[in-house]
């Protein structure tokens, strides 16, 4: 089966196929209910234990950082980098996020980006980082990256990171609302020499 994927804002991503996966859901209006959700970090923007409960049914898994579990209860369950997980079919690898020249996100937090694994297809979600030496290890299909500076990435770092990479398709995120616009996506785009869609703000 296709995927499918959707831009739920700033750094909500919602994979449909087979499964329905969804990453950092914050401030979302979707009512689909979510067989499986990603946790990337702890910090407000990314885990909304409210907008968990929007889209979590009785089977739902919740993979998050060990930080995050207490207020989940349910089926939540710890993840570090390094760490793998297989739920309903879909494969989940957690890997390294974190700041290089800034102190958001310490490498000591732990916090993550996920290598996301389904119907024939992988997708690398980042999570709040910079361009780190681990992006060089990354194989993915399909690479979904901050690019509004600040906290993460600049568009230049993230089209860096990317043409490194080599998918078959970029998106970026992490912009147009708290930090970074519509020019960032642009400017990243221009600077990608691998395909890029920007997406609209999705609703569903």
């Amino acid at each position: 089966m296709e995927q499918h994927i959707f831009w739920l804002g700033h750094s909500s991503v919602k994979i449909k196929g087979s499964r329905i996966v969804y990453i950092d859901p914050w401030k979302i209006k979707t009512a689909e209910k979510a067989d499986l959700i990603l946790v990337s970090h702890s910090h407000y923007d990314h885990f909304s234990p409210d907008d968990i409960e929007k889209i979590r049914k009785e089977d739902t898994v919740v993979l998050a950082p060990p930080d995050c579990l207490a207020p989940l209860g349910g089926n939540a369950r710890a993840m570090k980098p390094g760490d793998t997980a297989v739920v309903s079919g879909v494969t989940v690898t957690a890997v390294p996020a974190y700041n290089v020249n800034k102190s958001f996100h310490p490498r000591s937090d732990d916090g993550l980006g996920f290598l996301v694994t389904a119907d024939g297809k992988t997708i690398y979600y980042g999570g709040d980082t910079d361009r780190i030496p681990e992006m060089d290890q990354i194989r993915a299909d399909i690479v979904i990256l901050p690019v509004g500076g600040t906290y993460t990435m600049t568009a230049e770092e993230a089209a860096q990171a990317v043409n490194r990479i080599k998918p078959g398709l970029a998106i970026p995120i992490h912009f147009g609302d708290i930090v970074g616009s519509i020019e960032d996506a642009g400017r990243f785009k221009d600077l990608c020499t691998v395909a890029v869609s920007i997406l609209p703000v999705s609703e569903d």
